[in-house]
Order: C-alpha cells, then structure tokens, then sequence
C-alpha cells in the first residue's frame, strides 16, 4: 500500500472513530482500524465487534492495498504532523508514516484477520429525516440504564407500529417515550433494543444529514447516513411493556415555568446530593415550595409560583431524574400529571414540536 492523505481529513476520520475502537480489549486487532486504498473507492472501518462503522476516505492511492493500523497512536501521530500525510506499507506488520522530514514506523496487523462486516441477510428498510431521529434519541437516551442488571434497559426500544415510530429509555425508576408518524414502515411490529453507547455514537453523525436510511435485520440493525455506515448489534431479550407504565387518569395537574423550577431544583437540592438527592415538593393553591434536608449538613427551601388548582399533595422525588427530564424538554412551561404521593408522575412539555408526542415519566420517593 502506498498512499497520499492530507492531515485535516485522516485527522477528522480517525477521530470519528475512536470511541469505537476497544482500547482494553483481549483481542489487539479490535484496537485496530481496517484502511482499505483502492482506486475505485477507499475506506476506513472500524469496531468492537458489538457497533461497527465504515465511511469513504479520501485517498491518492499509489499502489492499492489493505492494512489493520493501530488508532489510537496513528491519531496521536496525525495530530503533530504538518502538511500532506504519506503512508506507505514495508510488509504485512509495519507501516512507514511520512510528513515533510517527520517520519514513524508503526506496528500493523495483517487485514485478513480483521472481522467481517456482519451479513445483514434480507433486511426491511425505513427512511426517517436525521434530524428528528437525532432528536428522539436525545430525548430518550438519558434515561436509559447503565450497568445494569436488566442488561435490556442498558439500551433504548425503537418500537415500529401502525405507522409510527416510538423510541423508549428506562431505568426502571424513569421513563422517557417519544413517538412520532413515518412512512413507508415495516408491515408488522418492530422492536429493536439499540445500546446506549451506539444510540450515542450514532447521534454524532445524525446532525450533519437529511435523511437516515434504517435496514433492520434479525440481529442488527445499520442507519447509512450519508456515505456513512453505522452498524449496531441488538440487544436481545424482552423489553419492559412501556405502555403499562405510562400512568392514565390523574386527576391532578399542573403547569409551571420550566427555566424557574429548574434553578429552584438546583438550589434546593445542594443540600441533598451527597446523600439520595430527595426534594420534597408540597403543593397547594398556585403555589409550590421545595425543600431538603441533611442532618449532618443542614436543610433548603424555596418556593415557586404556579397553576395548580387541586387539593394540597406532598411528593418526594429525585432531584437529578427531574432536571434529566427539564433539560431533554424545549418549550417555556411544563405540565404535571399527579394522583397521589407513590403513583408515577408524568411530565409533558406544553406546546411542544409538532410531530412529536413527549412524555416523561417518574417514580416517586418516600420521604
């Protein structure tokens, strides 16, 4: 392999994948990236055997060929290099890396042990616009597990169902459900457990397109953004039925100004964050007063106005779960769905995008 790359664009795609590469891993060739010069179209590639990623680079190939190049260390290099990068194999294992009189000799490894890209077999495809897709995942992810147990809840539902996409993230004490009308979707109903660590990779190339193609196959699922390619083993089990959780028939709510209650929050909670970041919240007429306490530190309260016309109610929750849900949500004000101290509160934003259905839903604590 002899080819010519100019730094900025081996720079940014190196640097697309590095979250992707495994740093610690038992296998060294998933440290690897797979750079395929051809004079027909070149390539990088890279995985961790759970999300892989392959996108054109832009080459003067002198001499085609294909090499399994260390990541991590041909970005550190790229990164201090002037001008024009030129990279030239000696054999299968070393690579000679070459930019005015700078010059590296690292350590490769033979492409034919690279994984394949996995077959997606017959695959039904959907086309969604990035943006909204990028926006559903955004306000779902955050409320999806980490290291959990319910190894399905440590990913986001994308259910597919009577015209409708509805991307899900849960945790198990917060939920977050975001649906919206499609075209031209699958005949029967999809679910499709997407890792969170891949929900999020895959936002990064989100922004920068129109449109996102999905192929949905048995075992993964691949978004083609552009000229990107962006391949994600499922999760596989049984999701939660959300449905069930979504609270109906509150007969209490109410609605305030989401940029006053989000500071109250912040403030009042500083007395509890270092312990289970409980804040109490009383309401009565119009009126809310939040409030925690610490007996080794002290105690906070504050108060809001807002509309709130039903009889008085005292509720207990996580502080950092209802700022997590204020944040994913755009408008002005927020509306509250209440029943009574232990059923789950539904959070909505009032006058949100058209196209979109938002909800949050959040388990309260004893307190």
């Amino acid at each position: 392999m002899k080819v010519v790359i100019s730094r900025q664009e081996c720079q940014d795609k190196l640097s697309d994948i590095q979250s992707v590469v495994e740093k610690k891993s038992t296998m060294p060739i998933l440290s690897h990236f797979l750079l395929t010069a051809a004079n027909g179209g070149s390539s990088i590639t890279a995985t961790d055997l759970e999300t892989a990623i392959r996108e054109p680079i832009d080459l003067k190939v002198e001499d085609e060929g294909r090499l399994c190049i260390p990541a991590r260390k041909l970005f550190e290099i790229v990164r201090e290099m002037e001008g024009d990068i030129r990279i030239e194999s000696e054999d299968s294992q070393w690579i000679r890396v070459r930019s005015g009189a700078t010059s590296f000799r690292l350590a490769c490894l033979p492409s034919e042990d690279y994984p394949l890209w996995p077959d997606m077999g017959a695959s039904e495809q959907i086309e969604l616009p990035s943006g909204k897709l990028s926006a559903m995942i955004e306000k779902t992810i955050y409320s999806a597990g980490e290291s959990d147990t319910r190894y399905t809840l440590n990913g986001i539902l994308f259910n597919i169902k009577d015209g409708a996409l509805t991307v899900v993230g849960t945790d198990g004490h917060r939920m977050a459900v975001i649906s919206m009308p499609i075209e031209g979707g699958p005949a029967e109903e999809k679910k499709l457990i997407v890792q969170r660590k891949a929900a999020s990779e895959l936002n990064k190339f989100l922004s920068g397109a129109d449109k996102v193609k999905l192929y949905l196959g048995k075992n993964h699922v691949l978004f083609q953004v552009g000229d990107v390619e962006f391949l994600t083993r499922l999760i596989e089990g049984s999701y939660p039925n959300y449905t069930q959780v979504i609270p109906s028939g509150h007969d209490k709510k109410l609605s305030l100004d989401k940029e006053a209650f989000s500071k109250a929050l912040r403030r009042v909670s500083i007395m509890s964050r270092e312990r289970s970041n409980a804040v109490k919240a009383d309401l009565e007429n119009n009126l809310m007063t939040l409030s925690s306490s610490n007996p080794d530190l002290g105690e906070a309260r504050d108060e809001l106005t807002i509309e709130y016309a039903a009889e008085p109610l005292s509720l207990g929750f996580n502080a950092k779960y209802l700022l997590d849900a204020l944040g994913a949500m755009d408008t002005a004000k927020v509306s509250f769905e209440l029943h009574d101290p232990l059923s789950p509160t539904m959070l909505r934003p009032e006058g949100g995008p058209e196209g979109f259905d938002y909800k949050c839903v959040i388990m309260p604590m004893r307190i």
